[in-house]
């Protein structure tokens, strides 16, 4: 019998190395630890503490949870592959650093890559702001886009049309609000024409706009307008088979986003990175999530073996200082030990403290942005056939009496 530390009832035929769970599952040794950091596969480690083993049944599982996927979806939206991204066919890195976030939700939605400035609506702009105001201190900036989705999808008598150019119009007049509404940090408010990421910025920070920090939130928000069939998406896309408007659609998105393993990730990564800047080793940090049984947050992604490209583009983007350097020192520890890389959570965290945001920044960030893949998503699904999303559950409760 093979001793397990902490479980010494498993034998040796029930359990995996490292390497023949690489084997099985097509990818690099590296790319199972960083599964593992992420919480996706659970490691056990052998008698003399030295090696990794798996137990086959959770490999098993894992294997056939890969294989299970909403199906019957077709998309032209977005690609991903190997340590690349794109949409409809054009590199989303070369985008964030040459397009506006508004030409790039323009290809999305039509497939031209054309900036077109979002048109600011201030009668809903005022509603929205009026509906949020009472919300408490502690609501997360989320927790009013979704108050703000909600109150401008009540005051549109014609939410239902979902005809292509009626949804080009309703979200490009609905991102505009869902940023203009959330509250100013400066207390200033300008009626002139600015980008959608000069008026949010606004909204997440009191320093002053500088030509490289707008470069690098327009980037963000480029990178995080798509992600392929991501969960909040497939939410987005249900919604829309059953022939929600626009509005609805965005709400589900936005409920889905909520949850900590998805939109919300980069709040988790935010303290790491304070901690180790404000002195903490970070090797230290990283130990006291693993000792918490908790998966490190900001790094790994199952879609990427190797790096995120979202992750070193804007980790690349960012100005020298010092969360910077604490991001790089994470990102060489967690490499040493466990191979994985950084992904856009943490890219997020760096950014949102690098400019002295919240730490909800990142998560406001990604709801503004992936708004307008959820909507090109939607665009694809008003077009298919109707209420095609319909699984049966497999029965496992009480037998009939």
């Amino acid at each position: 019998m093979v001793v397990v530390s902490g479980d010494p009832t498993l034998r040796a035929a029930e359990l995996m190395t490292t390497d023949e769970v690489a084997e099985r599952l097509g990818v690099k040794p590296a790319t199972v630890y960083a599964y593992v950091s992420r919480g996706l596969l659970s490691s056990r480690r052998n008698a003399d503490g030295k090696k990794s083993l798996f137990s086959k049944g959770d490999v098993d599982e894992f294997v056939a949870g890969r294989k299970r996927t909403t199906p019957d979806i077709r998309t032209g939206v977005t690609l991903i592959k190997e340590k690349e991204l794109f949409y409809r066919g054009r590199d989303a890195v070369v985008l964030a650093r040459t397009a506006s976030y508004e030409a790039v939700v323009h290809l999305l939605w039509t497939g031209e890559l054309e900036h077109l400035d979002f048109p600011v609506n201030h009668k809903l702009v005022e509603l929205a702001s009026a509906v949020t105001r009472p919300l408490p201190g502690t609501a997360r900036l989320t927790d009013r886009l979704r108050v703000t989705v909600a109150a401008v999808a009540a005051a549109d008598p014609l939410r239902f049309d979902t005809a292509p150019a009626a949804v080009v119009a309703t979200g490009r007049q609905l991102l505009a609000v869902m940023v203009h509404a959330l509250p100013s940090r400066t207390g200033v408010h300008t009626t002139k024409p600015i980008s959608l990421a000069e008026a949010l910025w606004s909204r997440l920070t009191a320093e002053p706009p500088t030509e490289a920090g707008l470069r690098i939130l327009n980037a963000a928000l480029v990178l995080l307008a798509d992600h392929d069939l991501a969960a909040s998406t497939v939410a987005a896309r249900v919604a829309a088979s059953t022939r929600a408007h626009p509005y609805a659609v965005v709400s589900a998105g936005l409920a889905a986003l909520d949850g900590p393993l998805h939109g919300a990730a980069s709040a988790l990564a935010y303290p790491l990175i304070l901690e180790a800047a404000n002195g903490l080793d970070p090797v230290a940090g990283i130990s006291d999530r693993l000792r918490s049984g908790l998966p490190v947050p900001g790094f790994g992604h199952l879609l990427y073996p190797g790096d995120d490209p979202r992750a070193t583009a804007l980790l690349e983007m960012l100005e020298e200082g010092r969360i910077r350097q604490t991001a790089t020192r994470l990102a060489e520890a967690m490499r040493t030990r466990s191979g994985a890389a950084p992904n856009v959570d943490l890219a997020l965290a760096a950014l949102a403290l690098h400019h002295r945001m919240p730490a909800d920044a990142g998560e406001a960030i990604f709801a503004v942005a992936r708004t307008a893949g959820w909507l090109a998503h939607a665009l694809e699904e008003y077009v298919d056939q109707p209420s095609r999303f319909r699984p049966s559950g497999r029965y496992a409760g009480r037998s009939p009496v």
